[in-house]
């Protein structure tokens, strides 16, 4: 049976600006293209229900008319595996009322691997709708010596067929020219569907169009992904097939298991049949060289067994070092402008709770994280360099075989890389993961590894501990990198247990395509860097500055009797009163009370342990000093006169930030991402118990040894 992918034209609505999909496989540059469609006109977000990123954006056409591009995830296949393929297969199918179903379809295909991304394309001409595809690395399929004849494949096709290279902005003219068409033509397309299959094709399609109500072309594409793969297409969120689907769908099913054919292997093979031929016509190799790509010969060492760990330690040396060196000068400008500000204001304003709120808990509390700014971007921009040129898939395949001593794979350290920046965006990451227990390890483990949010706690300690004035930056980068290697360490320990005791399971193999090297587009870097700072400076703004007003509010009511010292007050207060609650619980740690303020706020957010002690100590000031808070910290004393923050307390204080779930925001996406309390209850437990117990042996085995 010969199926056109195309049957009759659907009506699409003239009356708002038309919606484009902008799908592809991992890797094939489709975000790189949507950034230069849509450039600021942008808005990032999850879709409901799930922990899958939503971007949608604003292009023009060639007259000036507006069109919505949605990008969605990558995917191989409509036959979803996973959660991000899964809300590209509903979108396209008009599955989610929160997303507007797509009048029309941009597909982004590797040239440099043409027929693999080609299925993808194959499956959504079953769809019926104006498709426009876009061959994206040009460049990188010539040096390979590709040569792809894109007016034949047009013809072939019966689509535009647009050339680009999308970090270059090459090609983006023809392909907002063919957008602008109001008449995009269908696809007329045919393939052979084999001929055992074919009555269960029309069969299943004659019910989906009849008892759900779908187009007839809609109807014949779900049936098509029901004889692929059932169980991908019917996941949580997904109405249920209706009684006569299910009915047509086990006959044909148990008819074909007696026959002894395998009926989901030959539609495959019939699409890639399809596939080869077209490519046989339309793509032309040539052997550009005799030896190995330049790409190969990095290979070579990068994802050596040796070599390769010596370039990612190389990597993350020279991380911390940046942070450490290129930070220092914005880092002072940021630290002297707001105690600038705070002694214009105490010039300006006579005494009073409203200038004590003013200064101490708001500018206080806000500075004393804004500062780590520069730190943070330097974070954000080697991330995201490291991203762009291709080198973190490698990174995953060379951890794959520490990765399978733990009982995972590669595919998890993906995610767990993305959690050195931020907890939360690598919990998301792990929908590529296809294994249900694999993903679940993975989202338990990643707040170990250590985010962003705590590299504000880490540089004050450090600053604490070794005065940078008298001490190298290496002795620094090397103490920053051991809290690194405790996380790490620490994730890939629990993982092991828990792979072993509540969540047993062999690790799958990891198959992963490693992307081309690519020099990163400049641009690309620069608005994920400036995005996740924004992001932070948000949370200054509002979180941050919330808490500290607060914060300060606890720590200056109720008013203590006339005539006491700023230390008594500030023990009597609300907050002083907490701090004294928990201060049994962690002084075998070698904390007090006030620190235990710190622990207690920085639930919120890691980074507003800064802005508390901030608050905390400027209370104990004469109230006109603006002293920064490191020296505030070496100044602090127990009741009895002994140093408070000493080398052993900063030591163990970053031990147990390294370990402690202290992000509420993380607990959240957790919750959603599990379905379940009791998966973030058991985190909260497993890493705040772990912090605990370590933390006490670091500190009580170090006063035992005289530190």
């Amino acid at each position: 049976m010969t199926l056109p992918t195309h049957i009759g034209s659907e009506p699409t609505s003239h009356s708002r600006q038309p919606v484009y999909a902008l799908v592809g496989n991992p890797n094939c540059g489709k975000s790189t293209l949507f950034n230069a469609l849509t450039g600021l006109k942008q808005k990032v977000g999850n879709y409901p229900g799930v922990t899958v990123e939503k971007k949608i954006g604003t292009s023009y056409s060639q007259h000036g008319q507006p069109m919505t591009i949605i990008d969605l995830p990558g995917a191989y296949s409509l036959a979803a595996r996973s959660p991000d393929e899964a809300v590209t297969r509903d979108v396209l199918l008009g599955r989610r009322t929160d997303t507007p179903q797509p009048d029309r379809i941009l597909c982004v295909v590797d040239a440099n691997n043409l027929e693999r991304n080609l299925y993808l394309v194959h499956q959504i001409l079953d769809l019926g709708r104006p498709v426009i595809l876009i061959l994206n690395m040009m460049d990188v399929a010539r040096k390979a010596g590709i040569d792809i004849r894109s007016a034949r494949l047009e013809r072939e096709l019966g689509i535009p067929v647009i050339p680009c290279e999308a970090i270059k902005g090459k090609g983006l003219v023809p392909l907002r020219l063919a957008m602008s068409r109001p008449d995009l033509p269908l696809s007329k397309h045919t393939w052979d569907v084999p001929a055992a299959i074919a009555p269960a094709v029309s069969e299943l399609q004659a019910s989906l169009t009849d008892n759900d109500g779908k187009s007839p072309f809609t109807a014949r594409a779900e049936a098509l992904l029901l004889l692929t793969d059932q169980n991908s297409v019917h996941v949580a969120g997904s109405a249920p097939l209706n009684p006569r689907t299910t009915e047509i769908l086990d006959h044909w099913q148990k008819r074909w298991a007696g026959e002894g054919m395998d009926w989901a292997e030959a539609l495959v093979s019939s699409r890639y049949y399809v596939i080869g031929k077209l490519c046989a016509d339309t793509v032309i190799e040539s052997p550009v060289q005799n030896g190995p790509s330049a790409s190969d010969k990095i290979d070579t060492v990068v994802t050596h067994p040796v070599w390769g760990w010596f370039v990612l330690g190389s990597i993350m040396t020279v991380i911390f070092l940046s942070i450490f060196t290129f930070a220092e000068y914005p880092m002072n400008w940021i630290d002297d402008h707001t105690a600038a500000l705070a002694d214009w204001v105490k010039g300006s304003m006579s005494p009073g709770d409203l200038r004590d709120l003013i200064t101490d808990g708001a500018i206080a509390g806000v500075g004393g994280v804004v500062i780590f700014l520069p730190q943070i971007l330097i974070l954000f921009f080697f991330i995201g360099l490291l991203e762009g040129t291709g080198y973190m898939a490698r990174a995953a395949f060379i951890m794959d075989r520490l990765m399978s001593r733990v009982g995972l794979n590669g595919k998890s350290f993906i995610p767990m890389l993305s959690s050195y920046a931020c907890a939360i965006p690598g919990i998301m990451a792990t929908r590529t993961i296809e294994d249900h227990k694999d993903r679940l390890v993975t989202i338990l483990v990643a707040p170990l590894m250590s985010c962003s949010a705590r590299l504000p706690v880490y540089l004050l300690m450090i600053a604490t501990l070794i005065p940078g004035e008298s001490v190298p930056v290496l002795t620094k980068v090397g103490i920053m990198m051991m809290m690194y290697f405790f996380g790490t360490a620490g994730a890939f320990g629990f993982a092991w247990l828990f792979k072993r005791t509540l969540l047993k399971g062999e690790p799958p193999l990891m198959i992963m395509e490693l992307p081309p090297y690519r020099i990163p587009g400049t641009l690309d870097v620069a608005r994920h860097t400036g995005e996740r700072a924004w992001l932070f400076l948000k949370r200054a703004g509002t979180i941050i500055l919330g808490i500290s007003i607060i914060l300060w509010f606890l720590a200056a009511y109720p008013k203590a009797p006339e005539g006491a010292l700023p230390t008594e007050q500030l023990a009597q207060s609300y907050a002083g009163q907490a701090g004294h609650f928990i201060e049994p619980a962690i002084k075998p740690l070698g904390f007090d009370w006030q620190i235990g303020i710190g622990l207690i706020t920085s639930f919120a957010a890691r980074e507003v342990f800064v802005s508390t002690m901030s608050v905390v100590f400027n209370a104990e000031d004469d109230g006109e000093d603006t002293t920064p808070l490191r020296y505030a910290l070496t100044s602090a004393k127990w009741p009895d006169g002994r140093p408070l923050f000493t080398p052993l307390v900063c030591f163990t204080l970053m031990i147990f930030y390294v370990f402690a779930m202290q992000c509420v925001a993380t607990v959240a996406v957790v919750r959603r991402e599990t379905n379940s309390w009791r998966w973030p209850f058991f985190q909260i437990g497993y890493m705040t118990g772990t912090a605990w117990i370590l933390s006490f042996i670091v500190y009580q085995a170090g006063t035992a040894l005289g530190f």
